[in-house]
């Protein structure tokens, strides 16, 4: 199976939001606005995500 590129770049970049929502979670006063921004972009990550492994090769 041939690794596709934009997909493993996309992985990196949905945990790299997995970890700062995590990061900012965890503050004593979570900016919420903040995490509503990360947490939509780990979303389109991961409908993008899906679409590419959808795709016929």
């Amino acid at each position: 199976m041939t690794s596709n590129p934009r997909l493993e770049a996309l992985k990196g970049r949905h945990e790299s939001l997995e970890d700062r929502i995590t990061d900012e979670d965890h503050r004593p006063r979570p900016d919420s606005e903040a995490l509503t921004r990360l947490k939509i972009e780990k979303l389109h990550i991961k409908e993008e995500m899906e679409r590419l492994k959808a795709r016929p090769d």
